[in-house]
């Protein structure tokens, strides 16, 4: 299992998203990709997208203001 992380402080909706997504193709199942924002849509579209696609998202704000995504690529069936 490898982790990658992604800053997308100061980026707005829908940018980190597709990065997300494009970084997640590149990633093998099992991996887990960390998504650094300071805008609150982020977490929410992103959650959104992975509850669509069957990814695992945990959302957590680590400080006022700014939060971290985990997205894990799902193993394929």
């Amino acid at each position: 299992m490898a982790v990658k992380e992604l800053d997308c402080l100061c980026e707005v909706c829908p940018v980190p998203l597709l990065k997300a997504m494009n970084e997640l193709k590149k990633m093998k199942p099992g991996d887990i990709l960390i998504l650094h924002s300071d805008h609150s849509c982020v977490g929410i579209s992103v959650q959104e997208w992975a509850q669509k696609n069957k990814y695992p998202v945990q959302v957590v704000e680590v400080e006022d203001g700014e939060w971290e995504v985990y997205i894990e690529k799902p193993k394929e069936e």
